[in-house]
């Protein structure tokens, strides 16, 4: 049996302010933007552009759509910055009842968001393919590899924003200003995320079949996204 320490067990709960209250507001209204702009890059503009069993329709249909394609990358940045902006301020909000947690909480998201960010490059470059390598004739092929390259890249800083998620799991779980249920739902994430990656990197057959199990980690992060947007001050 594991043993939790007491100083874990027995964190102080957060004080409700009006700093604190104004910090977990932007808190959601940053996590509000990474959710959209996260979702909306992989989902409404790059997905429908990206076929890993076909690299010539997959050329085609990006050489088809360029300010798609580019959106998608910006929305990718807006995302990082707005979670490297949210690492910090959730670590200015929990510091005062775990400073440790919330220091480790942050490096956690923080090495995430530098690992998305870089794996963009991957999406560039598949971009320069297509564009710039005129009679290639695997120009098509390279660039799928690319983009494959760019969603291992996304899956493994997801590995690092898992343990993030079980960290700030327990804090919300201790900190007397969320309900438990946040908590619970960022930790179940947490392990939805480590699990996803794990999959990805060494069972790969197994990854299409878990991607349901991802509703889950948007379901916990919206409601937490929400609840801080509702946070209310000292009345």
């Amino acid at each position: 049996m594991i043993a939790i320490p007491e100083r874990i067990i027995r964190m102080p709960v957060l004080t409700i302010t009006p700093d604190l209250a104004w910090k977990a507001r932007l808190a959601g209204l940053l996590y509000l933007v990474i959710i959209v702009a996260g979702l909306g890059a992989e989902l409404g503009l790059r997905g429908p552009l990206i076929d890993f069993s076909d690299a010539d329709a997959t050329a085609a249909a990006i050489l088809a759509a360029p300010a798609q394609f580019r959106l998608a990358i910006a929305a990718d940045l807006v995302m990082a910055l707005s979670d490297a902006g949210l690492a910090i301020l959730l670590y200015l909000i929990f510091r005062t009842m775990a400073p440790g947690l919330a220091l480790s909480a942050m490096v956690f998201r923080l090495i995430q968001t530098v690992l998305i960010a870089a794996s963009l490059m991957a999406l560039l470059t598949a971009w320069l393919v297509l564009t710039r390598a005129e009679g290639l004739a695997d120009a098509p092929t390279l660039a799928l590899v690319l983009l494959d390259l760019h969603a291992h890249g996304y899956d493994l800083g997801l590995v690092f924003f898992g343990v993030n998620s079980l960290i700030m799991g327990l804090l919300v779980w201790h900190s007397g200003l969320f309900a438990k249920v946040f908590g619970a739902g960022l930790a179940l994430a947490g392990l939805v995320y480590l699990t996803g990656s794990g999959l990805r990197f060494f069972a790969p057959d197994l990854s299409s079949a878990f991607m349901p199990a991802y509703g889950v980690t948007v379901l916990a992060e919206t409601a937490f996204c929400l609840r801080m947007l509702l946070q209310r001050g000292v009345s």
